[in-house]
């Protein structure tokens, strides 16, 4: 009896090193062997939220954030320099800044829209309805004189006279919002404030289409990728894809990391087969075949900062935002592969 008894127990401790083994080798995210992102330095602590750059020169940009916050840059984001504009003394926190050619829109919040036509040297504040739904939330510069603006509640409003009138592109709101993404067609996705069910709206409807989440997890962000399928990252860090041409059908979930507690905040695609994925305590991974397999850029664990957003500006332009003035510049990808690896670990700034 003893011996049965010695024999199962190895048995089962056999199993459970089989089932550890097996854990430890598709746990983790294998490292990256490069790694094409440096932090900037930036002259201020404030948390970033929004980055875009004149469209006719992109060397020349801007950054927004909280405390006021407005950055220029005339080296394509290599070195930044503080701006200060004319409001009053009510601080606030912009959320959005979209250019197209030299005109330029940023939003913010208490209630705030500002608007350039010489790339940033002067802004002039648009009035703002005291009914609008919401607080502006992102804008998108669609042409001259022409820009796209949405509040965190969903409402969406296009002007093409530089602000003096808007028009209302659906009939209500949908609610306040967790987040809300565009896609270069125009088409909107926005995720509900409790993450328990997401929306979408394309050129043409009336309304939002609400549209229940597929698992029981609640979704922490949403977006489209380059071939217009959706994108979903939801709580314990766990990704889905959508079908194409389908907003309800998503293939399976996968765990880039699955052995990772850490959250996932964003996703964004630099190429349709490089795709980049941020979130807490520095966690950055990369895809090189479409999403399929991932790897973690390791160079980045050091950074002490959630990362929320990603950016790409062109492919060969890029960048990452974290909390308190922490921003990442992507650089280009074969001098990377070329300098030794301890070379490629960011300084970090305090």
């Amino acid at each position: 009896m003893t011996h049965f008894i010695l024999r199962a127990s190895k048995q089962i401790l056999a199993m459970i090193l089989v089932v550890l083994a097996c854990t430890a080798c598709v746990g983790y995210a294998p490292p990256l062997s490069y790694n094409p992102w440096q932090v900037v330095g930036l002259p201020t602590d404030a948390t970033v939220s929004d980055v875009s750059f004149v469209t006719d020169d992109s060397q020349h940009g801007w950054l927004v954030g909280n405390r006021t916050t407005l950055l220029e840059t005339f080296d394509g984001g290599k070195t930044w320099q503080p701006r200060q504009l004319a409001l009053d003394e009510q601080e606030y926190r912009f959320t959005s800044v979209s250019f197209t050619g030299q005109e330029g829109w940023i939003t913010g919040k208490p209630s705030i829209l500002l608007h350039t036509t010489d790339g940033g040297k002067s802004w002039s504040r648009i009035a703002l309805s005291s009914q609008l739904p919401g607080t502006p939330s992102t804008v998108v510069a669609l042409g001259p004189q022409s820009a796209e603006m949405t509040t965190d509640v969903g409402a969406i409003y296009q002007t093409s006279d530089s602000g003096k009138t808007w028009k209302a592109m659906v009939q209500e709101a949908v609610g306040v919002l967790r987040n809300i993404a565009r896609s270069p067609e125009g088409s909107y996705v926005a995720v509900s404030a409790r993450g328990n069910f997401y929306s979408t709206w394309e050129p043409g409807q009336t309304a939002w289409v609400p549209h229940n989440r597929n698992r029981a997890r609640r979704i922490q962000n949403m977006g489209f990728t380059q071939d217009g399928r959706l994108w979903m990252l939801s709580r314990g860090g766990q990704l889905q894809f959508s079908k194409p041409n389908q907003l309800d059908e998503w293939e399976e979930p996968q765990n880039p990391q699955y052995a990772v507690s850490v959250g996932l905040l964003d996703l964004a695609s630099r190429t349709p087969q490089e795709i980049w994925l941020a979130g807490g305590s520095g966690n950055l991974l990369c895809s090189l075949d479409g999403g399929k397999t991932w790897q973690k850029d390791k160079a980045m664990e050091d950074v002490p900062s959630n990362l929320y957003k990603i950016v790409f500006v062109n492919p060969d332009q890029g960048f990452i935002i974290g909390q308190k003035g922490t921003l990442l510049r992507y650089t280009d990808q074969a001098q990377a592969f070329n300098e030794p690896r301890e070379s490629q670990r960011p300084e970090t700034f305090s």
